[in-house]
């Protein structure tokens, strides 16, 4: 349903933030009023991953982290939930990835940004008691690195900045982004590449072939007499399908259909090797094939 990612310099209250989102929407979900799809609300965070502070004091144990983040923000997301990703979520590629997988799924996005000041949270992560404080040189490097979003970006839009003073979070306008706000589709870098089968480039090369050589024998079996138009063309003596294609008016040679064959296989290999792009499952079914083929040689065969 939707990804709500919490972002925020270390120790400046995002997880108190992420529990009044999760109150607020809990209140609104089971208010008598509201007609829409049951939801959950979750939060996901680096407390309830284990995900011990230390793992921010060096990039080689950092790296991992937020590896195993985003790991378990992919098996949470879904069409019945709303997800709220409470961590320091700082580095602006990194929430790029996010919104990258949301979108995959068509989920609605928003980004709440809960600002503190740097003084602020070197003085709450000083007095936590709870044992989940950062090493002070880590605070220091984190808040240095820090990427603030920015609403100019599709990734961190909408954004809803909440500073340390506000009692409470922005709930209407989090609420009418996540349940009414636009639901983007999946742009063709974060789509999954769809793989032909296994067989493919042998049905490729054999029904091009196959069409190639009663190509051939329509024009022997006319003892020079054809005048093109067009003819079905048999796939196979167990084929029910049979393909039309409007020749020219003239002998094509062996060479030329040779040529053309050659061609169109070279042109669709690419696609069976290295998958395509295509929307929906494409077809390399005998029949799809010989179609294209078809449309290819009335398209380069010259009158």
């Amino acid at each position: 349903m939707a990804l709500i990612t919490i972002s925020g310099y270390p120790s400046s209250g995002k997880s108190r933030r992420a529990l009044q989102i999760k109150e607020h929407l809990e209140k609104r979900l089971q208010d008598p009023t509201y007609a829409g799809p049951s939801l959950k609300v979750t939060i996901l965070s680096d407390d309830l991953l284990n995900i011990d502070r230390k793992a921010y004091n060096e990039s080689c144990s950092e790296k991992p982290a937020r590896g195993a983040l985003f790991t378990a923000m992919q098996r949470q997301m879904g069409q019945d939930t709303i997800l709220i990703v409470d961590s320091l979520n700082y580095i602006k590629g990194f929430r790029y990835q996010m919104y990258c997988a949301a979108r995959e799924l068509k989920l609605r996005v928003c980004t709440v940004y809960v600002v503190a000041t740097p003084e602020l949270s070197r003085e709450w992560n000083s007095a936590r008691q709870d044992g989940r404080a950062y090493a002070p040189e880590t605070l220091e490097n984190l808040i240095q690195r820090y990427e603030e979003p920015s609403s100019m970006v599709r990734w961190d839009s909408p954004l809803f900045t909440i500073t340390w003073s506000d009692d409470d979070v922005p709930a209407e306008g989090i609420w009418q982004a996540v349940t009414a706000g636009n639901v983007k589709p999946p742009n063709t870098g974060t789509q999954a590449v769809a793989k032909a089968p296994t067989d493919a480039l042998r049905t490729l090369e054999h029904t091009a072939t196959t069409l190639v050589s009663a190509i051939m024998s329509e024009q022997a079996a006319s003892q020079g007499s054809f005048t093109g138009g067009p003819i079905a063309l048999a796939l196979s003596s167990t084929s029910t399908h049979k393909p039309r294609i409007s020749l020219p008016s003239r002998n094509i040679t062996l060479s030329e259909l040779q040529r053309l064959k050659r061609q169109f296989v070279t042109v669709h290999k690419k696609a069976i090797t290295l998958g395509t792009t295509e929307k929906g499952a494409v077809d390399w079914s005998e029949e799809s094939v010989a179609d294209k083929f078809v449309a290819y040689l009335e398209e380069n065969l010259k009158p």
